[in-house]
C-alpha cells in the first residue's frame, strides 16, 4: 500500500477510556490507500464528581428493594444516557456485591441511549447481569419513544405503568421526561420519570493549556479535532483562534492551501451548540454516535471512504 502522508493527528476532546478506548483503537488501526492513517491524541475536557445527595438516593433504593417488579417496588426501570452516570450506578452496585443484595435488578429493563452507554452498562458487576434495551437508537428523542412501546410492553398486564428511574447529571436535556410525561399521552400509556442528579460536571482547569500544548505539538500538519459535548467549545474555540474576547466568531481555521484544522462531532447536540452559540459550523457531524460513525464521518469529509 502506498502511502503518501504522515499519520494524520486526532485530537479527542475526552478522557481516555480504560482498560481500552475504542475510539483509539479504531482511529489507530484505519489506513487507506495514499494515506497513514491517523494517530489519536486524548483531551481530557470534563472533571465529573458524584455527588453525595442523589448517591444516597439511589442508595437506600437499592437497599430497600425499590427497583424491581413487583407492584411494591417505586420504580420498574431504569434510563441512562451518560457513562458517567452509569459509572456513579456501578459504584452502588459494588456495595452489594457477592451477597446478591441487588438481585432484584435483573428483572427490571434497564434503557441505554447508545453503544458506549450499552458497554459501560454490561460492565457493571451485576449478577444476573442488566437487562439492557435500546443501544441502537444513539439519542435521547429515539429512545424515548423506543421506551413507550418497550416498557408498555413489558408491563402489559399493569392498568398504570410503573415510574422510571433516570440517573442525569447536572447538565443534561429533558426530552425524555417531556416525551414520556406528556399530557396528550393517554394515562395507561404516560411514564413517570423522576430524574435523580447523581454527578456534576465542569470543565477541567488544564483544559485550555493541554489543548494550547497538543496543537503546539501538531501545528503545520492536517488535523482532527473531535468534540464529544458542549462542554469545553467555547475554550476548544478560542484555542483554534477562532473567538475573540467578546466571544464572537473571527475566523476559519488553517488556510485554503496550507494545513487545516478539522472540527467533527460526535453527533447533532453538540453540532447545534456550536452552530446557535457561536455561529460556527463544524467540518463533520458524526452520523452515529461511535467511534466508527467518527471514523466515517472523516474518511467521507476526506473522500477517502
Amino acid at each position: 500500500m502506498a502511502v503518501s502522508s504522515p499519520k494524520t493527528p486526532v485530537l479527542l476532546l475526552k478522557t481516555k477510556s480504560t482498560p481500552g478506548d475504542s475510539y483509539q483503537d479504531i482511529l489507530s488501526r484505519s489506513q487507506t490507500e495514499g494515506h497513514a492513517g491517523f494517530e489519536p491524541h486524548f483531551v481530557p475536557v470534563l472533571q465529573h464528581q458524584f455527588l453525595d445527595d442523589g448517591m444516597q438516593v439511589v442508595r437506600e433504593l437499592l437497599r430497600n428493594a425499590q427497583i424491581g417488579t413487583s407492584t411494591e417496588c417505586k420504580y420498574g426501570g431504569l434510563v441512562f444516557t451518560s457513562q458517567r452516570a452509569v459509572e456513579a450506578f456501578s459504584k452502588l452496585v459494588e456495595e452489594g456485591r457477592g451477597n446478591d443484595e441487588w438481585s432484584h435488578l435483573s428483572s427490571v429493563p434497564v434503557y441505554s441511549v447508545g453503544p458506549a452507554t450499552t458497554r459501560a452498562l454490561r460492565s457493571v458487576p451485576q449478577q444476573p447481569p442488566l437487562q439492557i434495551f435500546g443501544e441502537h437508537t444513539g439519542n435521547g428523542e429515539a429512545l424515548a419513544y423506543f421506551i413507550q412501546e418497550h416498557y408498555a410492553s413489558w408491563y402489559r398486564s399493569r392498568s398504570i405503568l410503573p415510574s422510571l428511574l433516570f440517573l442525569v447529571g447536572e447538565q443534561r436535556r429533558d426530552i425524555i421526561p417531556k416525551t414520556l410525561m406528556d399530557s396528550s399521552i393517554a394515562e395507561d400509556k404516560r411514564i413517570v420519570v423522576d430524574e435523580v442528579v447523581i454527578y456534576g460536571t465542569g470543565v477541567m482547569a488544564s483544559f485550555p493549556a493541554d489543548l494550547a500544548s497538543i496543537l503546539s505539538k501538531t501545528d503545520g500538519l492536517d488535523r482532527w479535532v473531535i468534540v464529544f459535548s458542549p462542554t469545553g467549545c467555547d475554550s476548544m474555540l478560542r484555542g483554534l483562534g477562532l473567538l475573540d474576547d467578546h466571544g464572537k466568531l473571527t475566523a476559519t481555521p488553517g488556510n485554503k492551501d496550507g494545513p487545516h484544522t478539522y472540527v467533527a462531532t460526535i453527533g447533532p447536540t453538540t453540532r447545534d451548540f456550536l452552530q446557535n452559540t457561536f455561529g460556527y459550523t463544524p467540518d463533520v457531524c458524526a452520523e452515529k454516535p461511535s467511534p466508527e460513525g467518527v471514523l466515517e464521518g472523516i474518511l467521507g469529509f476526506k473522500g477517502e471512504s
